[in-house]
């Protein structure tokens, strides 16, 4: 487990269970109302722990279908939070949770009681569900004290379209050596790509400083064709997503 100097400080929630989630190739769609939202809450979603990757992909899926996203899911990015270590996760005495790795899904353009934000869906936080961006950054993504580089937390910014035809995960990542669970899995079949992948969840969460471009046009154009999306620094992320709808 990590301490304190863990990459991703993220207010954490605890969930009830039951017993018996430059040009642009590809144009985000203008603000429009979202008629599925007003029903949806936390608790509509399917989350099983330490398992966020594949609750986000659902959590995309059902967006698009219950009409709070676009039908493709053309407004929706999956941003995987992690840093070159993959710290372990561990909880503190503030309530703020540190994670090896973190995924989370950032809607751009969405219409709220007639304001048009960029909002953050986190199965895992105790913010409001969701929260606009600029809140979510400041309140649980914490400042990082660290003055390691390879500790500076990461972003992993895919498009959902392209997130939601070739992510494929087998679970192997939460087994131990002896093959035993180191937390339950879903009890839905693992996920694989359109292709038939099974898995290549190391690839959206392997990260190096040194692959993160400061050309906002690259980062802004790879989003759209990046099959594993690009890596963004924590000082760019806002500014990222402010450009992709300009």
């Amino acid at each position: 487990m990590a301490d304190g100097d863990g990459l991703l400080e993220i207010q954490g929630r605890k969930r009830a269970t039951q017993t018996a989630s430059v040009s642009l190739p590809a144009p985000v769609p203008s603000p429009s109302m979202v008629p599925g939202a007003s029903s949806l809450d936390i608790f509509s979603f399917t989350h099983t722990p330490n398992y966020c990757e594949e609750n986000v992909y659902l959590l995309c899926k059902k967006l698009c279908e219950v009409g709070a996203a676009d039908p493709m899911g053309a407004d929706l990015f999956v941003v995987f939070i992690s840093n070159e270590e993959k710290m372990k996760a561990s909880i503190r005495n503030d309530g703020l949770v540190l994670w090896d790795y973190h995924v989370i899904c950032i809607q751009v353009n969405a219409s709220r009681r007639g304001k048009v934000f960029d909002l953050v869906w986190d199965l895992d936080s105790s913010l409001p569900f969701p929260s606009p961006i600029n809140v979510y950054f400041s309140e649980a993504i914490q400042p990082m004290y660290s003055p390691n580089l390879v500790n500076s937390r990461l972003f992993r910014v895919v498009h959902a379209p392209l997130f939601l035809r070739c992510f494929a995960s087998d679970r192997s990542h939460m087994k131990d050596d002896l093959g035993n669970w180191l937390a339950l899995p879903p009890k839905y079949e693992p996920i694989t790509s359109e292709d038939g992948t099974k898995n290549n969840l190391d690839k959206y969460i392997h990260m190096l400083a040194a692959d993160v471009s400061a050309n906002i046009q690259d980062l802004v154009h790879g989003v759209f064709s990046n099959e594993y999306g690009v890596l963004v620094g924590e000082t760019m992320m806002e500014w990222f997503f402010s450009q992709i709808h300009q």
